[in-house]
């Protein structure tokens, strides 16, 4: 199986917490009826609101390099949520067999 996991740490600027959440609803949305999208969910830190975790899994990476380069991913992470970014960790991980 070629599956792909990305796990991404956000810390946003302080205030953004908000828009950012609001922000999150419509790409979480679009993501999830991409064809090679099998999971995206998006938390937020229960005690720091400023702190999200991203967890995605796709069929494999052309699916991720697609998600990447769509254009509600461009709206709503470069062009929105990620102009809200103070910090971002992102590490890809594959299934152990």
């Amino acid at each position: 199986m070629n599956m792909i996991c990305l796990a991404v740490h956000l810390l946003v600027k302080s205030g953004t917490e908000s828009e950012v959440a609001e922000l999150f609803r419509p790409l979480t949305e679009a993501s999830r009826r991409e064809p090679g999208c099998i999971l995206y969910i998006v938390h937020q830190r229960k005690d720091d609101p400023r702190k999200f975790l991203v967890y995605e899994q796709y069929k494999d990476e052309a699916a991720l390099e697609a998600h990447r380069n769509s254009e509600h991913f461009a709206q709503y992470a470069t062009n929105g949520i990620y102009t809200m970014v103070e910090d971002r960790d992102a590490g890809m991980y594959h299934p152990l067999p």
